[in-house]
C-alpha cells in the first residue's frame, strides 16, 4: 500500500523558493508511486488559480508552472484550503487543472489516516 505524502505550501510569489520546494517534494513522492498531495494554505492558495504561477521562477530551479504541471501529470493532487481561499475571493471556477478547494475536515481525515506531512 502506498503512503500519502502531504506537503503544506504556505507561500506563493512572496517566497518563490518555498513555493517551488513544495512541488518538488510532491513530484518526488508522486514519481515514487506514493499518493502525493500539495496542500495550499495562507498565501499558497493563489498557486491554485489560473495563470498565477506562470511567472514564478526561483533561480536554480525549473519554472514553478512546469513543476506543477509535472506534479499533476504524475497523479499529484493540489488541495487549496477553503478557509484560506474564501477571504481571498478564490472560487472553484478559478482553479487550475488538478486543483480543488477542500475543507479542513478533508485535511484532518488524510492526516488521521496516516499521511506524512511536511511544511514549507
Amino acid at each position: 500500500m502506498a503512503a500519502t505524502i502531504l506537503t503544506n505550501c504556505t507561500h506563493a510569489k512572496d517566497d518563490p523558493e518555498r513555493a517551488t520546494l513544495s512541488f518538488i517534494v510532491g513530484n518526488v513522492a508522486a514519481s515514487a508511486d506514493q499518493r502525493a498531495i500539495v496542500l495550499l494554505t495562507i498565501e499558497g492558495v493563489w498557486l491554485a488559480t489560473k495563470n498565477y504561477a506562470d511567472d514564478i521562477h526561483k533561480e536554480g530551479f525549473q519554472p514553478l508552472r512546469e513543476i506543477m504541471d509535472s506534479f499533476v501529470s504524475t497523479g499529484g493532487e493540489i488541495w487549496a484550503c477553503g478557509a484560506c481561499a474564501k477571504p481571498r475571493g478564490i472560487t472553484e471556477d478559478q482553479m487550475i487543472a488538478g486543483a480543488k478547494i477542500v475543507t479542513a475536515a478533508m485535511v484532518v481525515e488524510a492526516l488521521a489516516k496516516g499521511a506524512a506531512s511536511l511544511s514549507f
